[in-house]
């Protein structure tokens, strides 16, 4: 399984977001001294799910970063995140 699978999967099941988007960015970084030349190291993430109604953006990258735990120890070299509740405006 891709880590993008893993990631959707987790994602899906631990936020039951309305909406999910993963976009692998790892060709971007190609050559970079820290990219493991996997395809699989950098992600930008988008993401609206009523678990994050209320909670800061702190909060919210801290759950996502929760879920992702395994994926960010080894192939996931980085991940930015947008995070956002059901209503609010996408930046």
């Amino acid at each position: 399984m891709s880590a993008e699978q893993r990631m959707r999967e987790k994602l899906m099941l631990g936020l039951n977001p309305t909406r999910l988007d993963i976009i692998n960015e790892s060709e971007l970084h190609a050559g970079h001294r820290s990219s493991p030349g996997t395809g699989e190291s950098h992600y930008r993430i988008l993401v609206v799910s009523e678990a994050f109604a209320g909670r800061s953006r702190v909060e919210r990258h801290r759950l996502v970063n929760e879920l992702l735990a395994d994926e960010l120890a080894g192939r996931i070299h980085a991940l930015a995140l947008k995070t956002y509740a059901p209503g609010e405006q996408i930046a």
